[in-house]
This record gives structure tokens, C-alpha cells and sequence, in this order.
């Protein structure tokens, strides 16, 4: 004789067997007030005993909380995965919403035709909140999201928002950089820029430029060339510098990846690293130590900036409506062997 599937234990049973009513036993099980100490612990005995698992879509109804959090990376596929920052990143923000026992949903938006399909999706219904990363500045996808009454907080702060965003103080990490440069006694200082309609790219290239008025040094366009955070445009950008036919002693570049194309560049060349040309890169990277020689770079904590992300997030949902102030993170300089 076959045994007839065992049944999911519901609700009314889980109350029954703790001797509550209904009502208390979803009071307890949704985290509400207005609950006795015994009434909790004889509820949380029948969930063990029974086995009860709660339906996540009916205790969203109740709770209008899902307990998931979007993040949504603005990057393709092999930079998401290929890249430190990311991977920084995700883990902090990972490890922050593992401790508020919240769900990560990660999300690529790349692609164009993506775009529809994210609006329908990051709505109430489905997540809590968004964190946003890697935006270009013409993107419109934080207003549309916010037009569905879901808070987003964005990594990086495009143009001169004041609010719901954490961010590296870029420009005075550049600045940082240069003055270290300028320092060793480097007068003719190249950077290779990331892109100018990325915020990470324009404050580092702003924070450059600040440098060498501090130092006393000319802004001179020729020393100038901009890549896409990825190693190989800073090999090429190397080049193109060394190309021109310009005197130069050092390069700043906007990321740690860029320095270690522009160091390939400069061995290629045969241009000795730092006695020839001195070389700082941004992030600390893992790439940094592995370098040769090893690279001088600004420290960025990129852990801290996931889990930055969260807490604000968290507190957004703690208050809606209320908009929340930005957070600069800052930096320090590692002194290596490239200067």
C-alpha cells in the first residue's frame, strides 16, 4: 500500500500545535509586535516540530517586503568577471545583505534591448531596493526605477548629485598621485584618463589636473590620453604617449588594470621603470602586487564601498521617501617599486 504524499504543514496548523490563534501565529512568523514571550517560543517549537516553511509570495503581501536586493552592474559579462573592482564589489555588498538576511539578485544591463525587460522587473513586487554600479552619465535607468516608488542607491556620483550615492573621492586620490610624483622630483607627468562619461574617469582625470597646478607643473594636452579601464587600452595608450614624441618621466593612470598595460608598454619600449618613467596606477588591485616592479597605486576599499551601498540602502527602506545624504569613501597611497 502506497503512502499518500505528505502535505506542506500550513499555518492553521503551526497555530493549533502551539495553542495561538492564527493571527499570533503570523504575527510571530512575519516578525510583528504585540507578541508574548510565551506565545513566540511555543509558535517557533510547532515551526521546528512541524517543519513549516513560510510562503515567501503570501508573507510579502503581508509584510511588503521581499527581502531581495537588486544589484544591477551596467558592464558586460567579461568585465563584471573579469575585473577586481566588481568582485570587490559584489563580495561587500554580498556579505552586508547576508547579515540583514536580505537576498542578492545580480542583474548585467549592458545591453540595450535589456532595458525594457529591467523596468518591468525591478518594481515592489519583486525587490526592496536597487544598488546601481558602472553608470555612464546619460543613463536614465535610476529615474525609471524610482518612478516605481523603488530606492536606489548608486556607486559613483554622476554630476553634482548630493544624495543616494557612495563614492571613492576620485579627485583626491589623483591628487594624491601626482603630488607623490611631483615629489620625486617628475616634471613632465602623463595620465592615462578613463572615460570622461564615467564619474570614476572625469574625477580622476579632474584630481590630475589639480595636481599639477599644486606642484607648479603645466596642463599640457599631449601628456594626456584616455583608455577604458581595461589592460589592454593602457597598453595601447602607453604607446600612443610614448609615440608623440614628448618628454615624459611618469604616468598616472585612472585604474590599477591601465598601469599594468602601461608598464607592458614601457618594458616593450625599453624604457626602465621608475628610473626612466615612474608609474602609479588607482584601486590597489591584487594586479598591483604582481606587477614588475611592483605598482605604486591609490588604496581603494572596494568591500567597503558594497557594503556602504547596502547600509544606505537599508536605511532608505527604514524611511521612505527620505533621500539620503551621499558618502565619499576616502584613500591613501601604497608606495612600490614603479616610483
Amino acid at each position: 500500500m502506497t503512502r499518500p504524499p505528505r502535505t506542506r504543514p500550513t499555518l492553521e496548523e503551526v497555530a493549533a500545535r502551539a495553542g495561538v490563534g492564527r493571527g499570533t501565529a503570523s504575527r510571530v512568523i512575519n516578525g510583528g509586535e504585540k507578541v508574548s514571550e510565551r506565545a513566540r517560543l511555543a509558535v517557533e517549537q510547532a515551526i521546528a516540530e512541524l517543519g513549516y516553511v513560510p510562503n515567501a509570495a503570501a508573507r510579502a503581501l503581508v509584510t511588503r517586503r521581499t527581502d531581495a536586493v537588486a544589484l544591477v552592474i551596467a558592464e558586460s559579462e567579461e568585465r563584471v568577471f573579469g575585473e577586481p573592482f566588481f568582485a570587490g564589489v559584489i563580495r561587500g555588498i554580498g556579505s552586508a545583505l547576508a547579515q540583514a538576511d536580505r537576498q542578492l539578485i545580480l542583474l548585467l544591463a549592458q545591453a540595450s534591448q535589456r532595458r525594457g525587460a529591467l523596468d518591468d522587473y525591478l518594481t515592489r513586487q519583486h525587490v526592496d531596493g536597487v544598488l546601481l554600479l558602472s553608470l555612464h552619465d546619460d543613463d536614465e535607468l535610476p529615474d525609471r526605477i524610482r518612478a516605481h516608488g523603488v530606492p536606489v542607491v548608486v556607486g559613483g556620483r554622476r554630476g553634482d548629485a548630493r544624495e543616494d550615492f557612495v563614492d571613492v573621492d576620485n579627485v583626491q586620490g589623483a591628487e594624491l598621485a601626482v603630488a607623490h610624483l611631483a615629489g620625486i622630483g617628475r616634471r613632465h607627468i602623463a595620465t592615462i584618463a578613463g572615460p570622461s562619461d564615467m564619474v570614476a574617469g572625469r574625477s580622476r582625470f579632474e584630481g590630475y589636473v589639480a595636481g599639477l597646478v599644486a606642484a607648479d607643473l603645466p596642463v599640457d594636452d599631449r601628456l594626456v590620453v584616455r583608455g577604458d579601464f581595461g589592460q589592454g587600452s593602457g597598453e595601447k595608450s602607453m604607446r600612443t604617449l610614448l609615440g608623440r614624441g614628448v618628454d615624459v618621466d611618469a604616468v598616472f593612470c585612472a585604474n590599477d588594470l591601465m598601469a599594468a598595460g602601461a608598464l607592458r608598454a614601457l618594458s616593450d619600449a625599453g624604457r626602465r621603470v621608475p628610473e626612466d618613467v615612474a608609474v602609479v596606477g588607482f584601486e590597489d588591485a591584487p594586479i598591483a602586487m604582481s606587477t614588475n616592479p611592483p605598482l605604486t597605486t591609490v588604496h581603494q576599499s572596494p568591500e567597503k564601498m558594497g557594503r556602504e551601498m547596502v547600509a544606505m540602502l537599508l536605511d532608505s527602506t527604514r524611511t521612505p521617501g527620505v533621500a539620503q545624504p551621499g558618502r565619499m569613501l576616502s584613500t591613501h597611497l601604497v608606495v612600490r617599486g614603479s616610483t
